[in-house]
């Protein structure tokens, strides 16, 4: 049976830990209307990211814009159910025998209505993307929009950003902060462990050693039916990283200074978590240095590897 566009909860590690806390930080309300720009974009890519098969924007979108409304102007598509499944986008259909369906994120974090009942504002990056959903029927949040939600939040919402630092006196802590500072994002920072609550976006920074502990580093190791990220820390310490195929499969193990670079969902509150960490301090330096929008473009998430090469996760099977 085709799946409905809505995407489904998966089950996730049931430990409720550090990011359930509010963050107490002082006009850190929720802002609106404080949108960088009224543009707002669109990119449909296939095989997570791998073939992008067009990217458009319009600087002054109408007025009560939907989802489906504003792929429209750009794309064919095809829909049934009441415009509730995407069937096909430009002529690439989706097939319920390979569970491969589109999925599509606005400003990094994934759709939870229809494309018909999702209303667009001012700023927003629609990505759309055809594959397949069987070990991971969830990707809550990708990291292939930054600097987006950091910028312009979600549902026409900014929220202030938070950083958790494992070292806040590393390289890492501060590379991190330097990027978002120069994509327009103010951050404040909190201990680690304190938590984002609903009001802020956290940036959790460290060694997978130091960010053991919170939610969003048991979610990563729940594998991508939990976190929707293709990668896994194993060994006692986190010294090694699994990287794994759409399937679900291990291709490659790098067993050092390797970084990630990930968002997962924090729980119950449709807002993301993004982790920039690694094996060791150098490979959270590497995967700090790849925040960046030409390294994340068009990627769910990314591994650093030895080399400063940047793979796009999941890794292709072949």
């Amino acid at each position: 049976m085709r799946r409905l566009f809505g995407r489904p909860r998966p089950a996730v590690v049931a430990a409720a830990v550090a990011l359930a806390a509010a963050v107490a930080l002082s006009g850190c309300g929720i802002s609106v209307g404080n949108r960088t720009s009224a543009a707002v974009g669109i990119k449909v890519t296939t095989a997570f990211g791998s073939t992008q098969l067009g990217a458009h924007a319009l600087a002054h979108p109408p007025a009560a814009a939907t989802l489906l409304g504003f792929t429209r102007r750009f794309f064919s598509v095809q829909t049934a159910a009441r415009d509730r499944v995407i069937e096909a986008i430009d002529g690439r259909a989706a097939a319920s025998a390979q569970q491969r369906d589109w999925f599509v994120y606005v400003n990094g974090i994934a759709a939870t209505r229809s494309a018909a009942a999702t209303a667009l504002a001012a700023g927003d990056h629609v990505w759309w993307d055809l594959h397949d959903g069987q070990a991971a029927p969830s990707v809550p949040a990708v990291v292939g929009s930054y600097p987006e939600p950091f910028l312009d939040g979600s549902g026409g919402k900014s929220y202030p950003t938070v950083i958790d630092c494992g070292d806040p006196a590393s390289a890492a802590c501060h590379g991190v902060t330097r990027s978002l500072d120069r994509a327009g994002v103010k951050v404040s920072f909190q201990g680690l462990g304190t938590g984002s609550g609903s009001d802020s976006l956290a940036v959790l920074v460290g060694t997978f050693t130091q960010l053991r502990g919170t939610l969003a580093a048991e979610l990563l190791q729940g594998g991508p039916r939990s976190s929707g990220v293709y990668a896994r820390f194993v060994g006692a310490r986190g010294q090694a990283l699994e990287l794994l195929d759409p399937a679900g499969q291990v291709r490659q193990t790098f067993h050092s200074s390797v970084g990630l670079v990930a968002a997962v969902e924090q729980t119950g509150l449709n807002q993301p978590v993004w982790l920039v960490t690694g094996t060791d301090p150098a490979g959270v330096a590497a995967a700090a240095a790849a925040v960046t929008p030409a390294a994340l473009d068009n990627h769910f998430a990314v591994a650093v590897v030895p080399g400063g090469r940047i793979l796009g996760l999941p890794l292709s099977p072949r």
